[in-house]
This record gives structure tokens, sequence and C-alpha cells, in this order.
């Protein structure tokens, strides 16, 4: 495979020395590169280009020639804005390219320069390399430039553009980052684009995260890593287990409000909110919405516009249910733009209670007329089948959330833009009334993983942990998996949900903010392995869609499983701790067996998992009500139970969750990238 492990690093990653030398890059008098810009292969290019901080990336060699072409280079959003225009000059590269190429080329054949280094110094920047190489480049390509676009949306996407900068600046002040940028060495582009992509100093790669040395900036022995969240008081961060004292405090619900910083010391702790607290930034990110809205003459965008408007006022006041309102009045029918911008999840910070600050811009997929017609009708009877197995004291509730729309993503920013991979679909508001009325949006993301290069790479990897007839049963076609991706945001909308309440305590408070994330994502992907068979059942979709989905869900959980169920701070990683529960249950259920005495589809690997596809159905309805009854009863020794033998237990199962880990990490997570060329 092109991107297997013994080519996932540089040979310079594989043999580091204290200082690599080399001959410099032949270089023209006025530095530009002397070649038809084909000295490197475009995976080197690109990988390069990250160590470097670059913001290049080489989308496609469309005529096969093994050389760069001006057309086939894509400049990419990033910290420092740049234009397509310091890199080309009328369709040719400029000097400043050819400098970067020439410097690209000298770092490839010749590696990076650690002379001069202490030795610490020098296994921290090897340690970054390292951390960068386990992510794949992946381009999320936008063209707004003459035909493909009108004056209006060029204006449009410039202030949403502006508005997602300043985003990522309130959501470092969240996770409490920011102000360690500046202690980036100036001489080490590897550790601040590291710090770029994953906001924030900390290395994020399963087989880095965890060594002592992977971090951004230089560090005295001891000093300690964990950057404390900057939504609490630093001083009750040091306290254990301070989650905990929050909730138990009478004024909890004022304090874990999501919208709202804590201040204070000691006893005297208030809830300051966002508007107050990050209160010019807001104010500059509402002037931009304002910008957009302004800029719109069309009719027909109507609903944007009061939704950029309505959200321009909720930076300024605080008014985030009145935007939910204007938000969820636009459709796939009524505007051509998606975007949501605000604070919404609340898994990022250590209480998984606070809604950290977000951009998701997009524009809208037509495809998902189909799904709409398939699952409009069947909305009420979904609610009465998880009511059904949640059982009492769970009721069906009258549901009328819409179903999700599908978008292509022009750019995330701040809580949505992730280190690696991205988040595939996702239904919101989390609170307030739209969400707890079932009125809120849900939304496919169509256009992450289906680059041929994403494609190519899914496929070996599971390759390597599947049998051979499992293998029949996968697909590289994205519908099976999208199906799921839209059950699994449309469940969200059903049974015990975030704002469910048993003896008037909501999820968060009856299992603790992380556990409850975790049981709200579990229940939700059950639910899509459960729905996919009972709309066989319907006739809906066929047996073989559903045999593609399951196989494909199954390889979505190896993935997830491969990153850790804790991260450095140990807390729970959400998607991690659900896939390791029901991989787990197929496994006791027999739906999963481990043939430790068969290959692998590859051919090479000893040991695969076969999928007894015939078992799925009864084994997914099982787990669906579990789950269901866990939270629809407020069981949190239940809920404990499962991740204590499925996420935590030391056995047979801890071993193959290794062998799952160690596949799955021989080749690099795509890390998506973005290019939106105006």
């Amino acid at each position: 495979m092109r991107f297997s492990w013994p080519r996932l690093a540089f040979p310079w990653v594989l043999a580091l020395s204290a200082s690599c030398g080399g001959a410099p890059p032949a270089v023209s008098p006025d530095g530009v590169w002397l070649a038809t810009f084909d000295a490197v292969p475009r995976a080197d290019f690109n990988r390069a280009a990250v160590a470097l901080d670059l913001p290049l990336f080489w989308t496609e060699d469309a005529d096969r020639d093994g050389t760069l072409d001006p057309s086939e280079l894509a400049v990419l959003w990033a910290a420092a804005p740049t234009e397509e225009s310091s890199w080309v000059s009328s369709g040719a590269f400029n000097p400043t390219f050819g400098s970067a190429y020439a410097s690209i080329v000298d770092f490839v054949k010749n590696g990076p320069k650690f002379a001069g280094l202490a030795p610490g110094e020098v296994e921290r920047r090897k340690a970054v390399l390292r951390e960068l190489d386990a992510g794949r480049p992946t381009l999320v390509a936008s063209d707004f430039r003459g035909s493909a676009a009108t004056d209006e949306d060029r204006a449009i996407v410039n202030h949403v553009l502006a508005a997602a900068r300043l985003v990522e600046k309130l959501y470092q002040k969240q996770t409490g980052t920011l102000s360690l940028a500046s202690k980036v060495p100036a001489d080490d582009p590897a550790s601040r684009r590291l710090f770029y992509r994953n906001q924030g100093p900390q290395c994020e790669a399963p087989p880095t995260k965890g060594d002592v040395n992977c971090y951004a900036i230089p560090r005295a022995p001891g000093e300690e890593k964990r950057v404390p969240s900057g939504l609490y008081p630093a001083e009750l961060q040091s306290k254990p287990d301070f989650c905990k004292t929050l909730a138990a405090r009478p004024d909890a619900r004022a304090l874990m409000n999501p919208f709202v910083v804590v201040t204070g010391e000691g006893d005297a702790l208030k809830p300051v909110p966002y508007q107050r607290a990050y209160e010019n930034d807001m104010q500059a990110v509402a002037r931009e919405l304002d910008a957009a809205a302004e800029a719109i003459t069309n009719p027909d965008e109507a609903s944007f516009q009061a939704y950029l408007r309505a959200a321009a006022k909720a930076f300024r006041d605080g008014s985030w249910f009145e935007a939910d309102e204007a938000w969820a009045r636009m459709s796939t029918f009524n505007s051509k733009w998606y975007l949501r911008i605000g604070p919404d999840e609340t898994y990022f910070e250590p209480c998984s209670e606070k809604a950290g600050f977000h951009v998701s811009f997009a524009r809208i997929d037509q495809g998902s007329i189909e799904w709409k017609e398939k699952l409009d009708p069947l909305k009420q009877d979904m609610e009465q089948a998880l009511a059904a197995l949640a059982g009492p004291p769970y009721t069906a509730q009258k549901v009328s959330f819409k179903l999700p729309d599908f978008i292509t993503v022009i750019l995330n920013a701040g809580d949505s833009r992730d280190a690696f991979g991205a988040t595939i679909g996702q239904s919101l508001p989390n609170f307030g009334p739209v969400g707890n009325e079932g009125r809120g949006r849900t939304v496919a993301m169509t256009n992450f993983y289906t680059d041929p290069d994403s494609i190519a790479s899914q496929r070996g990897l599971a390759a390597s942990l599947f049998c051979g007839a499992t293998m029949a049963s996968y697909t590289d076609d994205p519908g099976p998996q999208l199906m799921s991706t839209v059950l699994h945001e449309a469940a969200h909308n059903l049974g015990p949900s975030h704002q469910y309440a048993v003896n008037g305590k909501i999820d968060s408070e009856i299992f603790g903010g992380p556990l409850a994330s975790t049981l709200e994502e579990l229940k939700a992907q059950s639910a899509a392995l459960y729905f996919t068979d009972w709309l066989v059942e319907r006739g809906t979709i066929d047996k073989n869609k559903a045999n593609f989905a399951h196989v494909r869900d199954i390889a979505w959980a190896f993935g997830h499983i491969s990153r850790g169920m804790y991260d450095e701070a140990k807390h729970p990683l959400n998607y991690s701790q659900l896939a390791a529960i029901q991989v787990g249950f197929l496994l006791d259920e027999g739906v999963l067996t481990w043939n430790a005495g068969e290959k692998a589809q590859n051919g090479t690997d000893a040991g695969c998992f076969a999928v007894k596809l015939d078992a799925f159905p009864a084994a997914s309805k099982k787990l669906m009500g579990i789950v269901a009854k866990i939270k629809g009863s407020g069981d949190k020794p239940g809920a404990e139970a499962l991740v204590a033998k499925y996420v935590d237990a030391p056995g047979a199962y801890a071993d193959l969750k290794k062998t799952i880990t160690e596949r799955w990490l021989r080749q690099p997570k795509a890390s998506f990238v973005y290019s939106i060329r105006r």
C-alpha cells in the first residue's frame, strides 16, 4: 500500500541523528530551485510542507508526470493568512515558492537540522516530528473563483473566514493554550505546525501522546505538561476530582452552565457569561457576522441572513437560544449555505459541561433529500421502537426533529477542527428549547474521507484485521457509512437524550459529564446498528446494504479503539469507549469472532476478525435495549459496569484491543487541511 507503516516516516524519522548534515540544495542566484519541480514525490512533498510549516499542498499529480505544476498546488487556510498569489504569479511558480520548494527538497533528502541544540531539545524536536508524521495531510478544497460563485458569495466567505480566525482564538482561550503560542521556538517550524494543528502544545497521536518528550514547547525537567483549562480557576483545577467538587455545590447549576466561565477563589466562585469573559473577541466576531449579513442581497438567502444577524447578537449578549431559533429555521430548501458558529459541544474540557466555540461552514449537498424522503415517515416509529426497548420509566415522546442535511464542508475551526480525523455527523443544539423540543438540525458531512488516498488507506487497514470472507462485505462506497451517520445523528433526537430527566435530574447530573457523554454517543451509535436492520425489516434498504454498513461500522470502531480509551489527563475518550463497548459486546454475542489461526485478508497478518452477519440483528437489538434501559432509568451502576468490563478490564479482550491498535496505527491518520480559493 502507498502509505503502509514503513512509508509513514521519512527516512530521516527512521534514523535521526543529532545533526543531519548534507549539502545545501542547489539554487539559482534569485533563490529559485533549479528543477522542474520533480525532485520529490507528492506524498513526501506534503509531509515535508507540514514539518516546515508551509501552507502548501500538492493536490494530485493530474497529468501523471511526477512534476508539481502550478495548477496542482493548493494554498492552505492556516494560522497566518496567505494567498495563492504569494506563491504563484501569472500561472507560474514565483521565487517565493521556488525557495520553499528548495527547503522541502533539502528536508526530504537531508533531514532536519539539529546542530547546536542541547540533547534534550533534540529529543523533543524528534518527538514533535514523529507526532506530525502520524497524520496524513488530507485536503478539503473549495473554489469560489470566477463563475463558480457570485461577488456576494465571496463577500460572505471572506467575512465568515475572518470570524473563524477569531473563534479559533476564543477556543484556545477556553482550552488555556492561547498564551503559550509565543513560547514555541522561532527556529522550530515543526513545533509551530504542531501547535496550530493540535490547537495547543500537546501531542495527540496514539504513539506519541504518552511520550514525555513530545511537546511543542521546551520544558524544564519534571515540568507539568498538562495545560490548565481556561474555563476554571487554576487553583481549583489543582485539586483532585475538582469537577465532582463543583457538581456537589449548592450553586452547581449556575457554575456548570455551559455558557459561563468559572472565576474566583476558594468558596467565592462565580459564573461569568462568555460575552463578558471574552468581550473584545466576541464583539469582533459579531462585527464580521453582521458584515456577512449586510453583504446578502439575494432574497433567497433571507433565512441565512437572519441567522447571521441572530448569531452576531448572541456573540454580543449571550442570546444563544434566540440564535438557535433562527438557525433551526434554515434548511436544505431555503439556503445553499450551512453555518454553525458559537459554543456547542462539551467533550473538549475536563468536566464535559462547558460549550466549546467552533465554526462549521459548508454548502448544502442536495443528496440529503433522498434520506429525508425515506426516514421522515418513520421518525415516530423509530421513537416508539427505542421507547419499547428502554421500558419504564421512559415513555415515547412526540418527535419533530429534522432529518440530516447533507453538507460539503468548506472549513471547520475551533472545537470542530481536530488534529486527526473529523466529525462526520452532528446534531445540534445540545441545550435550550430548540434542542429539548426536538427542533434542532442534524447534518452529515459528505466530503470527508472520499479522496483516493483515504479510500486506499481505509481499505488497507480493514484488510489487516478482517478475514477474507468478511472483507467480501467491505465496500469503498461511502453510501453505507453515510447511512450509519444519518441514523447515528437522528438517534440523538430519539429516546432518552441529554435533557431527559429521571427524578428531576438530567443525564450529566446522574452519570457525571464524561460518562454521560460516552453513554449518549453509545446510544446513538448502537441505534445506528439497530436501525440498519430495522430498516431492512421494513423494506427500506436491502440486506446487502445493511451488511456493508455493519462491516464499515466495525472498521470505524477499530479506528476509535486505536486512539486509546483516555487522554493524557485520564479524561475518557467518548468515541473510543463506545467503540470498545460495542466490539466487546459483539465478541461476547458471537457476532465477532477472532480466528487466531487464519490470516487476515491482506495475506500477511496472522489472526483476523470474522463477522457473522446473520447474527447481527439480534445482537444489535439486545445492545440497544441495554443502553436504552441504562439511560432511561438513570442506571449509573449499569453504565459503570459496561465501562469496567469492556474499557478497563485486563484479559483476552484487552490483548485484542492491543492487536487492533498495533495494526490500525501502521498508517497515518487523516489530518484534514482546508483550501478556500476565492
